[in-house]
């Protein structure tokens, strides 16, 4: 549907009614003072198609109305109107994202073209348009449906990516939203606020309009009425730095954010007024650890593909796109790795005054070649200069697993060399942040020793965990076809420090059913909290896509069985780690026909040591583990938990239990609070033939420093 002049501008309460997705779309560089939504419907026509499409949905979703796979061009048409008002004014038409390749034209003269599918780019279009009279805004997109040697993420390509196993509908055309902005005839093009010294922000912007005469450019904070004018520098670059007179920290417990606003004043019209948002926060690794405003800190995270049932990789709407934060906390996480995807702004936003952390990381290509290696790192400065300024944003990703390296970093020189190539060009447009150069093994140069290990086997897999954690293995298995597994190394070359670097988990998760995957969150996870030296790690996955079922929740964001377990326990701050190998799903241990003997042990990452009595009750086959019994069948003598140190064993002794049932396991302090819980399910079952310890039985696992 083409708009008429009268309706090419709609009232804000009609907007909030009508167009998908009317909210500002950048709350963390606030213009909304003056901006004015394209979302909609557009005319769109493609290979044998004219029909409306509703943006910012890619055209292969249900949601755009067009719902078709596969077409490599189309193009989008619309009237636009910048109001009246703005007459005087720069007017700015932007993109939060366009895959693949964007040529704008207004009224038929191109006025930009745009090469990334991930990244927002904006053009300067005050030449073209006239505010209060109607031109004709056409975007021509090129979607190639090869798509391996440009960064597309878990999009699926034909011919067919090495890992389409695990990739999904592809993202074409606009799939973010569309706006204008009125600015200043001279006006901030880039802001970037670092506060990472915990005294004051730094303060970097870049000026962009008329050529003649230098503007004044000055920040100011919040409410504070403190302000500073920015000093000129080289490149139309202007830098300054305000102090904070009672610094209040950034971090998940306080997640304070300071408003900085910039005006740039040229003397020739009315000024330019942006208001950016960030915080005072420092992340920082010290030799093998995480510390975070310097206190330690560890890694409690999730991964986040960001995918939603009918509009893919954007969000239906903005309720729904912050829930995800809200659902991750819920869950007991305190990290969420974005996972092959720059997430929209309002996200980012909601991290930040959530005070959920974030592991940021573009889309990878999946071949390499040269060409493809370039096209990667070209996205990262349009990473940093959108990103850069939220404080949530604690780890900065390149590559994941070798993808757009062929899997070859080992025997490769050249697809080394571009690892090591993009760690080098992201540390030089952000230092502030530690940076894993290749998501999952074959490290070459990177802040994190990060590892993705999937194991079926709890006896192998708490076996690797000590091992890993004792520096005795670098190798696990991966299986990069059905029929196809390797040994992958945790080092991509000889000279990569064995220690020193902080190690953590990337990616790990198994199972088939909700409940097996719920079981082995409980007992993987514990296995990781057994050893002090590991930084973190990240569960694979906080809700289901497409076909792939290895969220804890579904596709539409509904709670799954999880069989008793409860995620926030799990990975909550305080937790039990019960020295158990379990039997299967449901039926950890058979019941027992003596008393129940068995040593647990807590890990507890707060910032001071707690000290308490463990507690054990036999209960009813799928009793809920919150609240906990009343009256205990064991109580320990007290114990004292020294901060990220594992402590010492508890031996639990319960009485005989016949048939079914579950024991329910918990630490209180001393004042009576249960602070960590978990159970055992005891049922009859033929434990499967495993090799190594023999399931169900009850063991003093290793530990570094323990024989």
């Amino acid at each position: 549907m083409s708009l008429s002049p009268s309706q090419s501008v709609v009232s804000d309460s009609e907007a909030a009614m009508t167009i998908p997705r009317s909210e500002y779309p950048r709350p963390d560089r606030d213009r909304s003072d003056r901006w004015l939504t394209l979302n909609g419907e557009w005319d769109f026509t493609a290979d044998g198609i004219a029909a409306p499409i509703t943006v910012p949905f890619a055209w292969e979703t249900e949601a755009s109305g067009i719902h078709q796979s596969w077409l490599e061009r189309g193009e989008y048409r619309r009237m636009i109107q910048p109001p009246a008002d703005w007459a005087g004014s720069r007017t700015v038409l932007s993109f939060g994202a366009v895959h693949h390749r964007a040529i704008v034209r207004i009224n038929g003269i191109v006025v930009g073209e745009h090469i990334g599918g991930y990244e927002s780019f904006e053009i300067d279009v005050t030449d073209h348009v006239t505010p209060g009279a109607d031109a004709e805004l056409a975007v021509e997109v090129e979607a190639p449906a090869d798509k391996r040697s440009i960064p597309h993420g878990k999009q699926r390509s034909i011919p067919r990516d090495d890992y389409d196993g695990v990739s999904f509908t592809p993202t074409s055309g606009i799939w973010q939203t569309v706006w204008l902005e009125a600015r200043g005839s001279s006006y901030a093009e880039t802001v970037e606020l670092r506060g990472d010294s915990l005294t004051g922000i730094d303060i970097a912007v870049t000026v962009v309009g008329i050529a003649d005469g230098s503007p004044t450019v000055t920040a100011r904070l919040g409410n504070a009425q403190v302000s500073v004018v920015l000093h000129a520098v080289e490149n139309r670059q202007y830098r300054g730095r305000i102090e904070c007179a009672e610094p209040r920290l950034w971090s998940p417990a306080d997640p304070h954010l300071y408003r900085v606003e910039v005006t740039v004043d040229d003397e020739t019209g009315a000024p330019d007024r942006v208001v950016a948002t960030t915080g005072l926060r420092r992340i920082e690794v010290r030799g093998e650890q995480l510390f975070l405003n310097n206190a330690r800190f560890f890694m409690r995270g999730v991964l986040d593909q960001g995918y939603w049932p009918a509009t893919g990789l954007t969000a239906p709407d903005a309720a729904a796109l912050r829930e995800d934060i809200h659902l991750a906390r819920g869950l007991g996480y305190n990290l969420v790795r974005k996972h092959l995807k720059f997430e929209e702004p309002l996200w980012l936003h909601e991290a930040d005054m959530t005070g959920m952390l974030v592991w940021a990381e573009p889309a990878c290509p999946s071949r390499f070649s040269p060409e493809a290696a370039d096209a990667f790192e070209a996205q990262l400065p349009a990473m940093v200069e959108r990103d850069g300024n939220h404080p949530s944003i604690v780890v900065w990703g390149l590559y994941n697993e070798e993808w757009g390296l062929d899997w070859d970093i080992p025997g490769s020189p050249a697809r080394a060399e571009a690892a090591v190539r993009a760690y080098d060009r992201l540390s030089a447009l952000d230092s502030t942040r530690p940076i894993v150069e290749n998501s999952g093994w074959s490290h070459v140069k990177s802040d994190l020793v990060d590892w993705h290990y999937y194991e079926p086997d709890l006896a192998r897999w708490k076996r690797a965990m000590a091992e890993i954690a004792l520096g005795t293995r670098e190798t696990f298995p991966v299986r990069l076809a059905p029929d196809f597994t390797v040994d992958k190394s945790l080092y991509g070359s000889e000279d990569f420090p064995r220690n020193g670097i902080p190690i953590v988990n990337g990616e790990y998760g198994e199972g088939f059913t909700s409940l097996e995957r719920a079981w082995h969150l409980r007992w993987e996870t514990q296995e990781m909290r057994r050893h002090d030296r590991f930084a973190g790690y990240v569960y694979t996955e906080i809700a289901d896509v497409e076909h792939e079922n290895a969220g804890l929740l579904t596709t539409d964001r509904r709670v799954k069985e999880w069989g008793g377990c409860v995620p926030s326990d799990v990975n909550a701050e305080t937790v039990l780690v019960l020295d158990v190998i379990p039997l299967t799903a449901g039926a950890d241990i058979e019941p027992p026909t003596t008393p129940l003997v068995f040593d647990v042990h807590i890990s507890h990452h707060g910032a001071h040591g707690l000290s308490g009595t463990m507690h054990a009750a036999w209960a009813r086959a799928g009793s809920p583990i919150d609240p906990v019994p009343d009256r205990p069948d064991f109580s320990a003598r007290p114990v004292r938990v020294r901060p990220f140190e594992i402590s010492d064993a508890v031996t639990v002794e319960v009485p005989v239990r016949e048939g079914p049932a579950r024991l329910i396991v918990w630490f209180a302090d001393d004042s009576g609070s249960v602070v960590a819980r978990s159970f055992l399910d005891a049922a009859e079952v033929e434990p499967p033939n495993r090799r190594g310890a023999r399931p169900g039985e009850f063991v003093d696992a290793p530990r570094p420093g323990v024989d």
